[in-house]
């Protein structure tokens, strides 16, 4: 369970989240018609050494967890297509909120003048580095790694390494919201907010919503089993009061998009066909709702 002020590292709590989705971005990339490529995602687990992730990608078909891996496919995507779309707009800073192990900063194709800022865990994005390094691993930004709590003062730290709050930026808050209190949740929007400047873009995935920790244990049911072993992602979710993210940014003058994994999966030529006959309607209701959310600061 979750306790103010708590920590961890790559293979407890929520860096072993971390951890699970790069281990399925790692199969992803592999797969004959892949959605992303991510070659750094298999480092990570091979180095930490968790005995269900390594197993997963040496016999893939072990695990079963139907679907699951796919959507981490989609999701990968659209923040790829996101910053893709900020850069191309003319941006040149990039936040990665709870950046985890995420290799954006080496695998993309950024543009000259792009800096990108990764905020996470000290322990995490040390483990992340170093493994980087043994790979000898060479970014195509300038990447900037701020280690501190989401639920600290982070605009400090991100102003103090560099980031300009007079010029645009694209934030991503990617596999986050549910894992902040709704204080912290809040705050974050709020100081988005504060520190972007017109023509800024945002992008998160709201994936917790409508679901608590029953929900979570029916899906295990109905995907063939917990991808994440025996430790229940419900149980490290907050479900006190918070905003809802599109509803807040539509009334501080941001132009909202939204869309639901399965449209996305569609379009990226890998719609989502094989799910349980027997699902609950209420639950597949609940996995069609538009978690995908992407929002411009208007002039």
């Amino acid at each position: 369970m979750r306790t103010d002020g708590d920590s961890w590292d790559i293979v407890t709590s929520v860096g072993l989240t971390a951890l699970g989705v790069a281990a399925f971005r790692a199969l992803e990339s592999i797969d004959p018609e892949p959605m992303i490529h991510d070659e750094y995602a298999a480092w990570f687990v091979e180095a930490a050494g968790e005995p269900r992730f390594v197993d997963m990608l040496e016999d893939p078909a072990s695990v079963p967890v139907g679907p699951f891996g796919r959507f981490m496919g989609v999701r990968t995507r659209f923040f790829d297509e996101f910053f893709a779309a900020a850069w191309q707009r003319g941006v040149r800073q990039a936040v990665i909120l709870a950046s985890g192990l995420d290799a954006r900063a080496y695998r993309l194709d950024w543009p000259a003048g792009m800096v990108v800022f990764e905020i996470d865990q000290p322990r995490v994005l040390e483990f992340k580095d170093r493994v980087l390094a043994q790979h000898g691993a060479v970014f195509k930004a300038d990447r900037r790694v701020l280690a501190v709590d989401l639920r600290d003062d982070w605009p400090a730290a991100l102003t103090a390494a560099g980031f300009d709050p007079e010029r645009p930026a694209a934030w991503s808050a990617e596999g986050l919201l549910p894992f902040l209190p709704g204080s912290a949740h809040d705050a974050l929007f709020e100081r988005i907010d504060a520190l972007s400047a017109p023509g800024s873009s945002v992008a998160t995935d709201d994936f917790g919503r409508g679901l608590d920790s029953h929900d979570f244990d029916t899906e295990e049911k109905f995907f063939g089993g917990n991808p994440f072993g025996n430790l229940n992602v419900g149980d490290l979710w907050y479900d006190d009061t918070r905003a809802e993210p599109e509803d807040w940014l539509s009334r501080h003058g941001w132009s909202v998009h939204h869309a639901s994994p399965f449209d996305l999966a569609a379009d990226y030529g890998r719609p989502i066909t094989d799910l349980p006959a027997d699902l609950p309607e209420a639950l597949l209701d609940r996995m069609r709702q538009p978690r995908y959310v992407s929002a411009e600061k208007r002039s």
